[in-house]
């Protein structure tokens, strides 16, 4: 896929410029100085010659066949010319001009027409209004990047071109090797999702990077990501985190959901590791790209000084790592090879006068302890000093081990020379231990991403469709959009969910006559699908002992909603059944306008959206992931039970969660849902879905 777009056996500049400093100039010129091997065709019908190359009036005028077409005309003529290359033959074009739907009304028409003339020709499109793309070793520059990078292992792609350039700029600064780069643009063809699977299939890529603003489809983007990262790193940043969607939220779940939440359950779910800033893009891809994958979280940290060993020590508590406690045998050794002031445990102080032959018998010791699985080598500038033989030693000592290992040699000119003789060797360097011990952390979550259990599908809970189908078609009828009460508890019944015993009633006696059906004690709370929140209208009513309470229980709930609301459609009250006391946890849904139904988890009742501890998780889930969103939660340490508590039952919470993802995958109609609470009891005694809302399209 896409191999005519990074190893064209030959390729048209559509719009060559004799003017240096054109976009058309440069690109042909990139081509040239990049020394690519293929056939290069610019075409000007107002040119003979450029760069001392031929110039052809049109493509159609070129004899031979064309790989890939490079298109740099004003964008009103670029349907013409994806026509021309379409007659042609040509079956991949990037397209560098811009002036199309980022540019407004008249620019998105434009686009839309090259979009149907290139999926009548099959033409897979780059761009428009993109840099273009680097393949390093086919050695084509088919971009107006000032430079070619070196030569490497890790491939980046860009939604913005600018972007784009000053990471080159950067790559190139730090003599770190690009595979390729590639400028998205527009995405109106050719976007992140096929680059991912293209990127995992290249074998001279290691390490995927990517800057996005969003993708073009969400569950496209979480299939190639997943395809990706199970073969190498995916490492994405990801800008533009704010809410989506202008629709009002009439659940617990819509009010909290949000692109961003979105975007942190996709990458979780795929194994994306996500950077927040551009300088950690970078940093997490140096030691996933040349050192060695670790099976572990235990860091043991090599230094000259107390202060950056003790930054250090803080940065890895903080983080998925832990200091290593090195064994008895390491320690014995460097009590025996180092000072007797230095210091023997994690971190290990080589003390300030360490010149590099100190160094390397900590080296040497930590590199086969059995606790340790990577290593942090820090180094200040004192008078001896011996950066650059320091910097040997760790070549000498840890490269082609198993245990990866990064530097923090801390300062300027005078460890510079250390600096480049790590980077000349692929040793990470970073200007402090924090960012190293970020790298570290990154690559360890990547490990133990790869080494975790292959995704399986759930088994399907058998339901009856047409049950809830009725439910849903019986709501449109009466034009409610938000189903609530036994009918919402009928449709979670029907996939297994445990429901209190319920019924709906209209006045204080048929509410009086269902409570003694129901059995006593029972609660009541008022039906309208205008309040989300009934405890704040005061529509709730415990623990009701008789009919004469149940009575009195209606007209005050009725009361007290129409005092707070008004306008609100009051249709009753539901009568249930009154549940043993648990935990309460919530349950909830909202469909991402990119991702699709998004799953919520967190502590349920009121306060809710006040505390906003909530996991979230793109449906279909596995077990495995409905494990991991209860755990995310601050308060997780409460459901496994403290000061004596008994745990909660926390695998009917997991069967839960897989019943609700069913649900709404079974069910698209559903737009959002809560279930709340989902009262939880002690391990082994199930839970019961006490409360729910179902709003459908």
């Amino acid at each position: 896929m896409l191999d005519n777009l990074f190893r064209p056996g030959s390729v048209a500049v559509i719009g060559a410029s004799r003017e240096a400093g054109k976009v058309g100039h440069e690109i042909l010129k990139n081509l040239l100085d990049s020394n690519y091997p293929g056939k290069i065709y610019p075409v000007n019908p107002k040119a003979d010659e450029i760069l001392g190359i031929k110039v052809h009036e049109s493509i159609s005028n070129i004899p031979e066949k064309i790989d890939l077409a490079v298109i740099v005309v004003p964008a009103q003529f670029t349907p013409a010319v994806i026509e021309e290359c379409g007659k042609k033959g040509i079956n991949c074009a990037i397209i560098i001009s811009a002036g199309f739907k980022e540019a407004g009304s008249v620019g998105a028409k434009l686009e839309q027409e090259v979009i149907q003339l290139s999926k009548k020709y099959k033409i897979s499109v780059l761009g428009p209004n993109c840099l273009g793309v680097i393949d390093t070793e086919s050695k084509l520059n088919a971009s107006f990047a000032p430079k070619m990078p070196l030569t490497g292992n890790i491939a980046f792609f860009s939604q913005s071109g600018a972007l784009g350039t000053a990471m080159l700029d950067w790559a190139i600064e730090g003599n770190i090797g690009l595979s390729r780069f590639i400028s998205l643009g527009n995405k109106m063809d050719i976007s992140e999702s096929e680059l991912l699977i293209a990127l995992a299939d290249h074998p001279d890529t290691k390490v995927i990077l990517g800057y996005i603003e969003g993708v073009k489809d969400g569950r496209k983007f979480m299939e190639a990501a997943l395809y990706a990262t199970r073969r190498k790193p995916v490492i994405i940043v990801k800008s533009g985190n704010t809410a989506a969607g202008a629709r009002a939220a009439s659940s617990h779940t819509g009010t909290l959901a949000g692109s961003e939440n979105a975007f942190k359950a996709a990458f979780k779910q795929c194994g994306v590791i996500r950077a927040i800033t551009i300088e950690s893009l970078f940093d997490y891809a140096l030691v996933l790209a040349h050192q060695p994958l670790s099976g572990g979280n235990r860091l043991t940290i090599i230094t000259n000084a107390g202060g950056p060993g003790i930054i250090a020590a803080d940065a890895c508590e903080k983080s998925e790592l832990t200091m290593a406690s090195l064994d008895q045998k390491t320690t014995e050794i460097l009590r025996n090879s180092l000072p007797p002031t230095a210091a023997i445990y994690n971190p290990v102080d080589v003390l300030g006068d360490a010149k590099a032959d100190r160094y390397l018998s900590a080296f040497q010791a930590v590199k086969d302890d059995k606790n340790t699985d990577s290593v942090l080598v820090l180094l200040t500038p004192q008078a001896m000093t011996e950066a650059d033989l320091t910097a040997k030693a760790i070549i000498d000592t840890f490269s082609g081990g198993k245990k990866p290992v990064a530097a923090s040699f801390i300062g300027g000119g005078s460890v510079k020379k250390g600096i480049e003789v790590l980077r000349g060797n692929n040793i990470p360097d970073y200007p402090n231990p924090e960012r190293a011990i970020a790298a570290l952390e990154a690559a360890s979550k990547y490990y133990n991403w790869i080494n975790e259990t292959e995704h399986k599908e759930e088994p399907k809970i058998p339901i009856n469709r047409d049950k809830i189908t009725e439910i849903f078609a019986r709501s449109r009828q009466r034009n409610v959009e938000t189903i609530i009460g036994s009918d919402a508890m009928n449709i979670l019944a029907e996939y297994g969910f445990v429901v209190p015993k319920t019924g709906f009633a209209e006045t204080g006696r048929e509410a009086a006559i269902l409570a003694e059906s129901i059995g006593f004690p029972v609660v009541i709370k008022i039906s309208s699908p205008d309040i989300l929140h009934k405890t704040d209208v005061g529509g709730v009513k415990l623990g009701l002992r008789n009919s004469a309470e149940v009575e009195r229980a209606f007209e005050e709930v009725v009361a007290s909603a129409h005092r707070f609301m008004p306008s609100a459609l009051i249709t009753g009250v539901t009568v249930d059944q009154m549940v043993p006391q648990g935990k309460e946890v919530i349950l909830g849904m909202a469909k991402d306008q990119d991702f699709g139904p998004m799953l919520m988890f967190g502590l349920g009742g009121i306060y809710v959206e006040v505390l906003k501890d909530v996991a979230f998780r793109i449906a279909p889930i596995t077990r495995r992931e409905a494990a991991s969103m209860i755990s995310e939660i601050r308060a997780y340490q409460l459901l496994r039970g403290v000061r004596g508590e008994e745990p909660s039952d926390i695998q009917s919470i997991i069967d839960s969660l897989l019943k609700m993802s069913q649900m709404v995958i079974d069910f698209p109609e559903i737009i959002e849902m809560d279930i709340n609470p989902l009262m939880v009891m002690t391990s082994g005694k199930g839970a019961v879905a006490i409360d729910s809302r179902i709003s459908i399209d």
